[in-house]
Parts: C-alpha cells; sequence; structure tokens
C-alpha cells in the first residue's frame, strides 16, 4: 500500500514534504475529516492552502485503496 504524504510548496518554490493533507484538500477529493482518519491519512488543520498536486495524490489514494479492497481474498477454510 502506498503511503499518501502531501507536497508543500514553499515561497521561494522550494517543495517539501508536509505533516498532513489540509481540511480544504480533503474536501476538494470528496473525503470527510472522520473519514480520512480512519483511513490513516495525515491531516494538518493547521494548512489552509489546497494545492491541485495534493488532491490529486488524496484521489490516487483512495484508487489504490478500492483496488486493493477489491482484490481482497475472502478467507476460506483450509482443506487438511
Amino acid at each position: 500500500m502506498m503511503a499518501a504524504r502531501p507536497k508543500i510548496i514553499k515561497r521561494s518554490g522550494k517543495r517539501s514534504e508536509g505533516k498532513g493533507f489540509s481540511p480544504e484538500e480533503l474536501k476538494k477529493a470528496s473525503l470527510s475529516l472522520k473519514e480520512a482518519v480512519k483511513l490513516h491519512i495525515p491531516v494538518d488543520p493547521r494548512r489552509k492552502t489546497a494545492h491541485e498536486e495534493n488532491i490529486r495524490t488524496v484521489r490516487t489514494f483512495l484508487e489504490h485503496r478500492k483496488m486493493a479492497v477489491k482484490t481482497k481474498k475472502p478467507k476460506g477454510k483450509s482443506k487438511s
């Protein structure tokens, strides 16, 4: 499973890893704060900005998560 980490763009144009996604980014990715916490997605409530790159990151994380759930095999009894 890939880890969801946000990118922060500083005023100087440099990028670095952030501590969590902003509530606005989660909202634009159609995800509530409670759902994000349940999915172990880091949330930084102090951030106010919404970067398009981070919104795409959350959406791809959710797509991978859905695919992993679909391909998960049910546990069955062994034939011993």
